[in-house]
């Protein structure tokens, strides 16, 4: 038996005082994701990881291997097991709907990477699919859970800077991904951004009515002009009641993981900033301020947010809450991405309402 089991097993059978009903978890997907989230799954005092599941074996047999825990040969075996209460989605986003769709039917709680589908047809045929259900859905919009965006958003609600007036998102990545990332990833807007749209609508409290939207191809024009996708965004978004926010994107910038929030109100501003792996700054005779490059990698940036956003999910589970962020988020935020790529096809400002109308032709 893994160590790590047998730790758990030998602390369930010989501490009297310990009575917690674990949730037995299973991951789909063991990808760089997926492997993440199996071991912060493993990490959580509440949850056990009970199974994991990938189309490419030799994925899902590390993963088992590592934790001690079984690797199915199929999802059906994962949804139809008495052992496992719950599932976490990490798989292709191709697959995110159906998955969702299997995990209700089965009447198992599920956590889902974003996007639900980079089809809003799909997403809304998808909810109709799972509607009546009263199965938890969660999203998987880490950035709600990062500490110092929940701290701004808090600082907010309490009073701390009056009234919002402006929020600025900037989502820069390190470098560009390769090749084979861009082919399945669905554009920039729908990939990256729509983690942005998400943290704009949590800041915000509503989603936005009106969208204008630029991008570019200014890293690489002609990988970009090959595969029809953007490797820069700039949006600006207003909400019914005059509240206006912009999200800066770019998919590379030299000096790391950039990744700021903004909060303007009528009596001060708001800032959660970008991570170091410590705090040194350093000055001598040829420069009088220098500091640690930021975190590069997301899973280094966001390792807090990704904690937290499985400890929600299992608190939600557990004590029969709603989820902190569902199906609906998702939906919306992918909308809000279609209004985006509407502005930048077309040139102008955008209502949201309109890509409704354009559905439904």
């Amino acid at each position: 038996m893994h160590l790590k089991t047998l730790y758990k097993a030998r602390n369930k059978c010989f501490n009297p005082f310990q009575r917690k009903e674990m949730l037995n978890i299973a991951v789909l997907g063991c990808g760089r994701i997926g492997r993440m989230h199996a071991d912060n799954i493993a990490r959580h005092a509440d949850a056990e990881l009970a199974m994991v599941y990938d189309v490419h074996v030799p994925s899902a047999s590390a993963v088992a291997e590592q934790h001690g825990v079984p690797a199915a040969s199929s999802p059906q075996d994962i949804f139809s097991s008495g052992h496992v209460d719950a599932v976490l989605v990490a798989t292709t986003t191709e697959t995110h709907a159906d998955f969702i769709e299997m995990a209700v039917a089965a009447g198992k709680p599920v956590l889902c990477e974003k996007p639900i589908d980079l089809s809003l047809a799909r997403v809304n045929a998808c909810a109709e699919r799972i509607s009546g259900s009263d199965v938890l859905i969660q999203l998987g919009f880490n950035r709600r859970f990062d500490p110092g965006h929940r701290a701004a958003r808090q600082g907010l609600l309490n009073g701390d800077i009056g009234d919002l007036h402006q929020v600025i998102i900037t989502s820069r990545d390190p470098e560009m991904p390769p090749r084979s990332y861009y082919e399945s990833a669905g554009g920039l807007l729908r990939d990256m951004t729509i983690h942005d749209f998400d943290l704009a609508r949590f800041i915000l409290g509503e989603t936005p009515t009106e969208v204008m939207a630029m991008g570019g191809r200014l890293i690489d024009p002609a990988l970009m002009e090959e595969l029809d996708d953007l490797d820069s965004a700039m949006i600006v978004m207003r909400t019914a009641d005059g509240k206006q926010c912009q999200i800066n994107n770019s998919r590379t910038a030299v000096y790391g993981y950039d990744q700021r929030l903004e909060l303007l109100g009528s009596t001060g501003m708001l800032i959660s900033d970008n991570r170091k792996p410590y705090e040194l700054r350093r000055y001598s005779a040829q420069e009088s301020e220098t500091s640690q490059p930021y975190l590069h990698f997301f899973l280094e940036r966001y390792h807090e947010a990704f904690m937290a956003e499985i400890a929600a999910f299992v608190e939600a589970v557990k004590n029969h809450k709603p989820a902190e962020v569902g199906f609906e988020d998702g939906r919306q935020a992918l909308l809000l991405a279609e209004a985006a790529y509407l502005s930048i096809s077309e040139k102008r400002l955008v209502q949201v309402e309109e890509v409704f109308e354009r559905l439904a032709q």
